[in-house]
C-alpha cells in the first residue's frame, strides 16, 4: 500500500511526509511541524524538510507563535488546501481498492480493528479519537 501511495502521491509532486504536512495543516490551522511529525509517525528532521519545500512551493505559510517565539506555526495557503484537497482524493481512491475485495460489513470490522491498533501504537496520530475507536476519520 506504502508503494501505491507513494506512486499516486508523485503524480501530484508530493512525498507521504508532504502529503502528511498538508492535510495536517489543512485540519488544524497553526499546528507546528513538531507535532504533525508526531501524528504522522514521521522524524522531526524529515517532516522539517517535507514542511521546508512546501513553503518553498507556495503551498504552506509559517507565521510566529503569538506567545512562544520558538514555535512556529504552519498554515496552508488556497494553493495548498487545493493540492490537499486533490491528493485525499487520491488516497481516498486507493483506500477503495484495497478494500474492494471485502465485504462492506468486513470493511467496518477492518476499519475499526485498524484505528484500535493505531491508538495503541500511536495515539498522537488520533487526536480527535476518543481512544476507543469512536470519532472522526484519519489519513
Amino acid at each position: 500500500m506504502g508503494t501505491r501511495l507513494a506512486r499516486a502521491l508523485r503524480v501530484l509532486d508530493l512525498t507521504a511526509a508532504q502529503h502528511n504536512a498538508l492535510q495536517h495543516a489543512a485540519w488544524t490551522p497553526g499546528i507546528s511541524a513538531a507535532e504533525i511529525a508526531r501524528r504522522a509517525g514521521f522524524t522531526p528532521q524529515s517532516m522539517g524538510t517535507a514542511v521546508n519545500t512546501l513553503v518553498d512551493r507556495g503551498l504552506l505559510a509559517r507565521y510566529e507563535h503569538p506567545s512562544n517565539r520558538r514555535t512556529v506555526q504552519l498554515v496552508i495557503t488556497d494553493s495548498g488546501a487545493t493540492l490537499a484537497d486533490q491528493a485525499r482524493e487520491v488516497v481516498e481512491r486507493l483506500d477503495r481498492e484495497a478494500l474492494a475485495v471485502l465485504a462492506p460489513a468486513e470493511r467496518t470490522v477492518v476499519h475499526s480493528l485498524l484505528l484500535r491498533v493505531l491508538a495503541e501504537l500511536n495515539p498522537d496520530a488520533l487526536p480527535s479519537l476518543d481512544r476507543h475507536g469512536e470519532g472522526s476519520e484519519v489519513a
